[in-house]
């Protein structure tokens, strides 16, 4: 499960990269008159960043927000009824994922080819040989989001982190759906030996 623990981190670096943005703005707001052109922008590619690349370690570890007051109560009074209907939700989950891979991963593919790194493109310049001057050609052809002008980036990295995230959480949910998940029963086994 590091490769989960390892998009944490990832994301975390996202956010705090984003913390620092935020406050840079807000300093040369207010005392240079001059905010961060772009700060929108990077406000939405970074959340999507965060969200789905700290998804895998938040299911990893059972942090997943979700109300499940009642799915408690059930698991301390009737602990394989309450096994069993977490074993449905993970499952329910695991499609969910999956649906989630299953509609982002074209989207992906299509703005990541749109950049042409390594075919040839119908237009534009053809390729040089010198691999930055190409990437950089590539990159200006990509699908992009943002102001033109302001702050522009491609699409791709962003479909990317969607798929990753969700794939692995799929991955994730499929084994606690297989396996029942081990987290939450170690708790609430200490919680009714506990209480006798």
């Amino acid at each position: 499960m590091a490769v989960a623990i390892v998009a944490n981190v990832s994301g975390a670096f996202v956010l705090l990269s984003l913390v620092a943005i935020m406050n840079v703005d807000v300093v040369s707001r207010n005392l240079f008159n001059a905010p961060f052109r772009g700060v929108v922008e990077v406000v939405v590619f970074s959340l999507a960043l965060i969200v789905f690349l700290q998804l895998p370690d938040v299911v990893r570890t059972g942090r997943l927000t979700r109300s499940d007051g009642f799915l408690g109560l059930l698991r301390t009074h009737r602990p394989r009824l309450g096994d069993a209907l977490t074993r449905v939700l993970d499952g329910i989950a695991f499609l969910f994922m999956c649906l989630i891979v299953w509609t982002v991963w074209p989207e992906f593919t299509e703005s990541f080819e749109s950049c042409h790194f390594f075919t040839p493109p119908e237009f534009g310049a053809p390729a040089t040989g010198n691999l930055w001057v190409d990437f950089k050609t590539a990159l200006g052809r990509c699908d992009y989001f943002g102001t033109p002008g302001i702050l522009q980036a491609p699409w791709w990295p962003v479909r990317l982190a969607i798929a990753f995230g969700c794939a692995w959480a799929a991955i994730l949910f499929f084994f606690k759906t297989i396996l029942g998940d081990t987290q939450d029963t170690r708790h609430v086994t200490a919680q009714t030996s506990g209480e006798e």
